[in-house]
C-alpha cells in the first residue's frame, strides 16, 4: 500500500510539473517536455494523453505541441473568483484602463511576493513582466513593493532576511538600506514608484488597497513605457484615489497611508 501511495504522489509531482512548463512557457512538444522534466518520453506522452481526456491540456496551434486547455480557464475564473478583492477592484481598472489605455494590475501578498490576479493589458506596451497569476518579489515593482511598504517595519526587516534580493536591472534596489529608504518614502507619499527596476525602457505607479481593519489587503498599478507613466502627474492622483475607492467598498474608513 506504501509504495502505491508513494507512485500516486510522483504522479501527481510529474503532473504538476508538465502544467507549470506549460504554464510558465506556452505549448510545447512531447519532446520539449521530455527534456525540461528529465522524464522519458513515453512517460510525458501518458500523462499528456490522460490530461487531454480531463480538457486539462489541448493541442497547440504549431503540429505536435501541447498547450493548457479550458479547464484551466474554469479553474482560474473560480479561483479569481473567490478574491473579494478582485471584485471590488475590477470597475476601478476597468476605468483606469479605458481611461489611461495603459496596463493596469491588481495584485495581493502571497509569502515573499506579490502575485497578480488581475491584469488589463494596455494598448501600447503588453509584453510586461508580471503576468496573470505571475509573480514578482516583494522588493520590485510598484505594486510589490507598496504590498510591502505599508506592513509593520519588522515585515521588511524579515524580508530581507529571508534571503539575497535579486537584481532585475541595474535599478533595482538589492540593498536593506536602499530598500528600505524608498519604502518609508512610499508610506509618506502614499504611493510607489517603479523606474525601470523591473524592466529597462517601463515605469509603473502603485497605491496601497485596505481591508475593513486597516491591513493593506492588495495593490493597484499602471505600467507602460517610462515616459508615459512616470511623466504624467494625473496618473499618481489616479492610481491614489482608485485605490481609495476600492478601500472604502472593502470597508476601511482610515487615512490612505495608514498601516
Amino acid at each position: 500500500m506504501a509504495g502505491t501511495g508513494e507512485a500516486s504522489v510522483q504522479v501527481v509531482v510529474k503532473v504538476g510539473a508538465l502544467l507549470d512548463r506549460l504554464a510558465t512557457g506556452g505549448e510545447a512538444s512531447a519532446s520539449e517536455l521530455s527534456d525540461q522534466m528529465g522524464e522519458p518520453r513515453s512517460t510525458v506522452y501518458r500523462l499528456l494523453a490522460t490530461l487531454q481526456q480531463l480538457e486539462m491540456v489541448e493541442p497547440g496551434v504549431n503540429r505536435g505541441t501541447y498547450r493548457l486547455g479550458l479547464a484551466h480557464l474554469r479553474l482560474g475564473a473560480a479561483v479569481a473568483a473567490g478574491f473579494d478583492e478582485r471584485a471590488a477592484a475590477l470597475p476601478v481598472l476597468e476605468r483606469l484602463h479605458a481611461a489611461t489605455g495603459e496596463t493596469v494590475f491588481l495584485c495581493v501578498r502571497r509569502g515573499n511576493e506579490a502575485v497578480c490576479i488581475e491584469r488589463l493589458d494596455g494598448e501600447r506596451v503588453q509584453s510586461l513582466a508580471l503576468r496573470l497569476g505571475g509573480s514578482l518579489p516583494l522588493h520590485v515593482g510598484a505594486a510589490p513593493k507598496a504590498l510591502l511598504a505599508f506592513e509593520p517595519r519588522e515585515q521588511w526587516e524579515d524580508y530581507v532576511a529571508a534571503g539575497e534580493l535579486e537584481a532585475f536591472t541595474p535599478a533595482t534596489p538589492v540593498a536593506a538600506a536602499a530598500l528600505f529608504a524608498d519604502l518609508t518614502e512610499i508610506r509618506n507619499r502614499g504611493y510607489s514608484v517603479s523606474d525601470e527596476d523591473v524592466t529597462v525602457g517601463i515605469g509603473a505607479l502603485g497605491a496601497p488597497i485596505f481591508d475593513h481593519r486597516g491591513a493593506i489587503c492588495a495593490a493597484l498599478s499602471i505600467s507602460g513605457v517610462r515616459s508615459a507613466i512616470l511623466g504624467d502627474d494625473s496618473l499618481k492622483e489616479s492610481i491614489v484615489d482608485g485605490a481609495g475607492e476600492v478601500s472604502r467598498t472593502l470597508g476601511y474608513t482610515g487615512g490612505s497611508n495608514d498601516g
